[in-house]
């Protein structure tokens, strides 16, 4: 699992990237180590700083609050 200290994306690429799961691809935003969904808050986890964009990493809103706090 990500750690919340784990450095920044480039902002480029964050910029460039969208939520897979969703048909209106709303953009992602970086927040720690997790990259979060800007319409449904659900969040995918950057590991080795690698985004894990697939929808069996998917975070749900809640839980990925929980880990963020």
């Amino acid at each position: 699992m990500p750690t919340n200290d784990s450095p920044l994306l480039d902002p480029e690429l964050v910029a460039m990237l969208a939520n897979p799961i969703e048909d209106d691809r709303p953009p992602l935003v970086q927040r720690g180590a997790y990259l979060v969904c800007t319409k449904t808050g659900v969040g995918f986890p950057i590991i080795d700083g690698i985004p894990r964009l697939l929808p069996e990493n998917v975070i749900p809103a809640a839980e990925l609050e929980k880990l963020l706090a």
